[in-house]
């Protein structure tokens, strides 16, 4: 079955109905597999997905370069997503610090057209709101490079309904990135409504909860020293224990329905409305095929309806980040 199509904003991006998470290849998530990456890929492209999505920030700039490499020849194929925003110093992030001055995004824009070895970028999104620079300039700004071709369409980061409004009245906003899955629904109250009202794309990250909606998570501990579930609070102690009696749900409706509970959860968002193309990240193939799959899975209003009660809001253990990250998204 050919994975569904889907329209991010009102002009004219379109993608397949899954994308492809591509930061976990490079950093965060235990030790990078160049090949195995690669090969997952190239079998996304296979199976309809043309949605992949990077940053400046994710190595940094290793993952926009694996993607770079692993698309040569395959351009056309593919829908490319990156972000600019943070401040780097000798090849780190220097923390939270954040830098969206006009100079600065064509600078970052330079950079991430040479490493994914492209002349334009599809989708490019601020990462982190700039408090010091007003949302009308980098908005202003992106526009002036979407008519020099640099760039296809204008996307925001972890932003709230205000600063929406406000960047899509001077550069229309294709899509929002951000944390939207069955266990984290704070977007529901304030923002969604107004994506709706303006005909903005949602792109969930962590759609499948961290990996807790997928199955296979351990205990903080048990990841090596540089995976961050090391310092996720929703992984530590008696938040892990709780958050795993909170997704047993997910777990028992999968095993009726003969899923994988990741598509149940990927099912879930789906059905949330056809604005909303969820990106699970995975550098294996065999999970990439799995969460394609959950385009094909139907889940009845009852389904959904006892998914929404068992996973409502407040229901997970442990703050989202740490307060020093928190302290960078614009709710």
């Amino acid at each position: 079955m050919a994975l569904n199509r889907r329209q991010l904003g009102r002009q004219g991006l379109t993608v397949g109905a899954i994308g492809l998470g591509c930061m976990g290849m490079s950093q965060s998530y235990g030790p990078a597999n160049e090949a195995e990456s690669i090969d997952t890929l190239h079998r996304a492209i296979e199976l309809g997905c043309d949605f992949f999505d990077t940053a400046e920030g994710y190595g940094p700039y290793t993952n926009e370069e694996l993607l770079g490499r692993a698309f040569r020849g395959h351009r056309e194929k593919v829908i490319l997503a990156t972000k600019f925003g943070f401040r780097f110093e000798n090849g780190r992030q220097l923390g939270a610090e954040t830098d969206s001055s006009p100079a600065a995004i064509r600078q970052a824009v330079e950079g991430s057209l040479r490493r994914l070895q492209t002349d334009h970028i599809d989708l490019l999104y601020q990462h982190r709101i700039d408090r010091k620079v007003p949302i009308e300039d980098v908005a202003g700004t992106v526009g002036e490079l979407v008519k020099e071709g640099k760039v296809r369409f204008f996307g925001l980061s972890e932003v709230g309904a205000a600063t929406l409004r406000r960047a899509h009245a001077t550069h229309p906003v294709s899509a929002l990135q951000s944390e939207y899955s069955l266990w984290e629904r704070n977007l529901e109250a304030d923002v969604m409504p107004v994506l709706r009202e303006l005909g903005i794309g949602l792109v969930p990250f962590c759609p499948l909860g961290r990996g807790f909606l997928a199955g296979g998570v351990k205990r903080a501990e048990d990841y090596p020293e540089g995976d961050t579930r090391r310092i996720d609070e929703r992984y530590q102690s008696g938040n892990y224990d709780a958050n795993v009696r909170a997704t047993q749900v997910v777990f028992d409706l999968a095993e009726a329905k003969d899923a994988k509970p990741a598509q149940i959860a990927l099912a879930w968002l789906l059905q949330k409305g056809n604005f909303i193309v969820p990106i699970p990240g995975t550098k294996h193939r065999s999970h990439h095929e799995e969460n394609i799959a959950a385009d094909a899975v139907w889940l009845t209003p009852a389904e959904t309806q006892s998914l929404d009660a068992a996973l409502a809001t407040g229901t997970v253990s442990g703050n989202r980040y740490p307060a020093w990250v928190m302290a960078g998204i614009d709710r």
